[in-house]
């Protein structure tokens, strides 16, 4: 009965937030240690109903893949804000209107989680990661002495567990 009272054992360690590296391809110049905040991989599943008589039963839809919200610390050399620009301008380049082909802006990063001691132990790949929507290069204020910020979210194709 005893055995009851222990909340969770010793032997198990819990995955926490503050662990993580997100990688980006070293072409892009985006630093791992640049990240401040990410979100993990998230999947939106439809289901269908198939009606019969005056029931329904259900079946799994289309699925698909979420954008991963990224939060970058803003450095002075290397530049943040120019890497994530390079990265723009291989989708859109604001100058001379020309776009990108997809093979030459979409880019495969990963998502590691990490124990204690900094191993690997879960790790996500984002296979073909485009820039979405905003590219956010923040807010500036005389009244504040935070750290500068770039925010972007990531739209990968899909995404693999691979352990």
């Amino acid at each position: 009965m005893s055995d009851l009272l222990i909340k969770i054992p010793l032997v198990y360690e819990p995955l926490k937030q503050n662990r993580f590296l997100l990688r980006f391809p070293s072409d892009l110049g985006i630093q791992e240690w640049w990240v401040k905040t990410a979100t993990r991989p998230k999947i939106k599943m439809t289901t269908r109903e198939i009606q019969f008589l005056n029931t329904s039963t259900y079946v799994v839809g289309r699925y698909t893949w979420e954008k991963i919200s990224v939060e970058l610390r803003e450095t002075l050399g290397p530049s943040t804000s120019q890497a994530v620009m390079e990265w723009v301008r291989l989708h859109s380049e604001s100058v001379t209107g020309r776009q990108g082909y997809a093979a030459g802006y979409k880019r495969n990063c990963e998502l590691e989680m990490l124990d204690p001691t900094g191993v690997v132990v879960q790790k996500w790949i984002l296979v073909n990661c485009m820039l979405s929507e905003t590219v956010d290069f923040g807010q500036l204020d005389y009244g504040q002495d935070e750290i500068a910020t770039v925010k972007f979210d990531l739209q990968p194709d899909y995404c693999i567990l691979a352990y």
